[in-house]
Parts: C-alpha cells; structure tokens; sequence
C-alpha cells in the first residue's frame, strides 16, 4: 500500500473509532470522522440487522452490501464485524477492540450498553485515553432519561413543529431524519473538542449527547423570545421578520417556483429597477424601508407574484442574481442532481460506481476524501482482528470461529 506523506494526511488519519451506532445519528457521526481521515469499524450484529443499518423490513430495496440505499451512504467508509454482544464470546472481542480504540460512538437508548458491560466507567478503567460518545435522545441525566426518541417525537417536544408551516397549519415536521443528523453533527463536534483537551491532559471522557437537546439547540433564539414573551412562536411559513419581501413565488409552468429574500434597502431598490413598469405599485416612500414592507408584504407579494408568474424560474433567478437580489429557482430530482454544486458534492463510490454525497469540505494539500461502499455486515471481522488485536488466522480460528477470515 502507498503511503501517504504526513504532510498529505487527512486530520484523523490514524484514529481508531468503534461505531455502535444504529439507524442514522450515531452511523453518521461516525461517517463523519471517517471522513476526516479515521478508520471506522462497525459492531454489529445479524440478529438485530434493522437496528444496525441493513435492511429494515421488506419494502425497502438494499443495494449489494445488504442496506438501503439511504443507509448505504450513512454507513460508508468504515469496516464491520458481526458480533453478538449478548454472548461472552461477542462481549469478551468488543471489549479488546475497546482497548485499543480511541473513540466510541453509541445511540442506544440511556443504560443500554451499560447492561451490556460496555458502559463507559467499565471500559475506561482499561483504556482510560478512551472518547466515548453517547447519544440517547434525552440524555442519562433528567426527568426523560431512558425514554426512548424518534426524529418526529424529539421534533414535537422541542418545538420545532411550531416553528414551521405557517399559522393555521397542522404541527409539521421535517423529515429525512432531521434529529438524527442534527444529533451526529453535535456528537462529532464534541468528539474533536474532547481528542483536543485528550492531547493536553492524556485522559478520555464521556460526553453525554441528547439528541433532543440539539433539536432545541436549533430552534434556540424562538424558545428564548417565548420564555420572554410567554407566547408560541409566530409561524411565518417563508416569510422572515427581518427580511421583506420574502417567500417562494410561482412562476410559469406546472408546478415552478422561485425563492426571494430581500435583505435590504439597496436590494429592493434593485428588485424594483429589475421589475421596471411593473413595479408601479411597490414605488410608494413608506416601502423603501423594512418596516414599511413588512406591513404592506401582502400587498408586494400580489406584484411580485404576477411578475414571476409570467417567467420560468431559472430566468427569475438569473435576473434578480444579476441585479444582487438572492433568488434561487426550486429544483428537485434530476434539475438538482444537474447543478455544479451538487456535482462537486457527489462522490464515487468504489467498486460499485454508485454516487453518494461526500463532506461538503476539502482540505488543501490533502488527498480526496474517498468513497468506500458499506461493507456487508461482519464482511471485515477477520481484518479488523488482525489489524487491531494483531491475532493472525491459527489465532483467529481456534478463539473466535463465528468470525470469517
């Protein structure tokens, strides 16, 4: 294998993390790590393959390493060995592979791994250099510590449904897994926070990461205005209180749209001189300024939607940019896949050709971030034995037989 010059290194090369995670949030903070340059090994088992990122139930359509699609991207750029941890035997190899790791990453639900003898104080009495990541959804301290969370109830009990939509509407959520990948981001942050403070002290942590409290962490500045005004949030659907006018406009065709958001005097000014003879109605002194807009924002919208209207998106867009008002045409499906910006986000994944999304950061003078396919559950055992606990194949066979060289 080449090697690569120190100097050319991705800033975790090097690292060893053991990724417990299920489902999305603690599978995509450790994707995240492995795309800063750590090498990544899955624990997971064939018994309970819908929890640890294969494929759940029968409807879904799984790609060659036995995941969906979805989850075949979450769980990219790391290795996997299938182990029963309700067994000695699964117990006795996690807790080696432990030992020799820097980082822990886990999203069971509060006392889960510390039933299964993989709690933090057991396994830092052995590796006490050990990062161990836990994210359940409330935290282990509190009134809701053990209840279990899914994106759509951490986004109800944060506030986050009354934060969207507009007034009138239903609670709405946001799907995609909004919580789980909110979650990983603050896990992975906090991790590179703790390997800091590891190299000045030489100790490891446990960081305590509730899922529900990053939800909040994101809605922050409405729940403090609510704690003030002991009023819910207003919902504005598109519209912004500090930007007028605002929103997502149709334009013509079946179904097209395009987003405005003016920021300021200047812009709408330009917005205005962009509209030409159309804009007879928003040239009135009170709309020069925000205040004067926001009050008369239905009124702008009326004039600004009939000029959209009468256009294709993509020349609503590239007028406005043009005039310095941001404007951006709605795309999905293939017009998304289409963009420049989309494409230098996509990566290659080896050996399959599939194309997944890749970090939206580079590093200079360091090589491409590579995109590695999800291995098959457990496909990795015998490397990972070899690489991490140095036991050669005799070894192997005769301790561990259940794993495949």
């Amino acid at each position: 294998m080449t090697r690569v010059p120190a100097e050319r290194k991705l800033p975790l090369s090097g690292l060893r993390v053991l990724d417990f995670g299920h489902i999305v949030a603690g599978p995509y903070c450790a994707r995240l790590l492995a795309d800063l340059g750590a090498e990544v090994v899955k624990v997971e088992t064939a018994t309970r393959q819908g929890r640890t990122g294969a494929r759940r139930g029968g409807t879904r359509r799984a790609d060659a390493s036995g995941r969906t699609p979805h989850l075949a991207h979450i769980n990219r750029n790391r290795r996997s060995i299938d182990l029963n941890l309700k067994t000695e035997r699964g117990l006795a190899i996690a807790r080696r592979l432990v030992d020799v790791a820097d980082v822990l990453v886990e999203n069971f639900s509060s006392g889960v791994m510390d039933r299964l003898g993989l709690g933090y104080r057991e396994l830092a009495a052995s590796n006490p250099r050990l990062v161990y990541a836990s994210m359940s959804s409330f935290g282990h301290t509190g009134p809701r510590a053990g209840w279990t969370g899914m994106n759509v109830t951490l986004q109800a009990c944060s506030g986050l449904m009354l934060a969207t939509g507009a007034e009138g509407d239903p609670p709405i959520g946001i799907s995609n897994s909004w919580n789980d990948y909110i979650g990983g981001l603050h896990a992975a942050v906090a991790i590179l926070g703790a390997l800091d403070k590891r190299k000045a002290t030489g100790a490891g942590c446990f960081l305590d990461v509730s899922q529900f409290e990053g939800s909040v962490a994101m809605v922050g500045s409405l729940l403090l205005a609510c704690a003030v005004t002991h009023a819910p949030p207003a919902r504005l659907g598109s519209r912004s209180l500090s930007a007028a006018p605002q929103g997502c406009y149709r334009c013509a065709g079946a179904d097209q749209w395009c987003a405005i958001s003016v920021q300021s005097d200047a812009q709408w000014q330009a917005l205005v001189a962009e509209l030409g003879d159309d804009a007879a109605p928003l040239r009135a002194p009170r709309l020069a300024t925000l205040a004067g807009r926001l009050e008369q924002h239905d009124a702008i919208d009326r004039v600004l939607s009939a000029w959209t209207g009468a256009r294709a998106p993509a020349d609503v867009e590239r007028r406005l940019e043009q005039r310095g008002v941001p404007a951006a045409a709605m795309r999905r499906g293939n017009e998304l896949a289409d963009t420049a910006e989309w494409q230098r986000l996509l990566l290659t994944v080896e050996t399959t050709g599939m194309r997944v999304i890749g970090p939206p950061f580079a590093f200079r003078a360091s090589p491409a971030v590579a995109a590695v396919a999800a291995p098959r559950m457990g496909a990795d055992g015998g490397a990972v034995l070899r690489d991490w606990l140095k036991l050669d194949d005799a070894a192997i066979a005769g301790l561990f037989p259940e794993i495949a060289a």
